[in-house]
């Protein structure tokens, strides 16, 4: 299991599986990153928090709290 915390800049992975309950997963479908989304990790902060990312045509930024919360493959 690989999550979108761990991937690098300029890679795509599809969301496999949404971890999390109630407030912060509905946080993060609301979002866009839905079971079977492409995501793209566009830039990391210096210090890894927030990571950018490009899902469904949008720019979002996300903590990586709520990175750890999203599997890829």
């Amino acid at each position: 299991m690989t999550t979108l915390k761990q991937i690098r800049c300029g890679k795509t992975v599809t969301v496999c599986k949404l971890n999390g309950e109630g407030a912060l997963k509905r946080r993060i479908m609301d979002m866009g990153i839905t079971k079977g989304a492409q995501i793209l990790v566009r830039k990391v902060a210096p210090l890894g928090d927030p990571i950018e990312i490009n899902v469904r045509g949008y720019e979002l930024s996300i903590r990586k709290s709520e990175a750890e919360n999203i599997v890829v493959e």
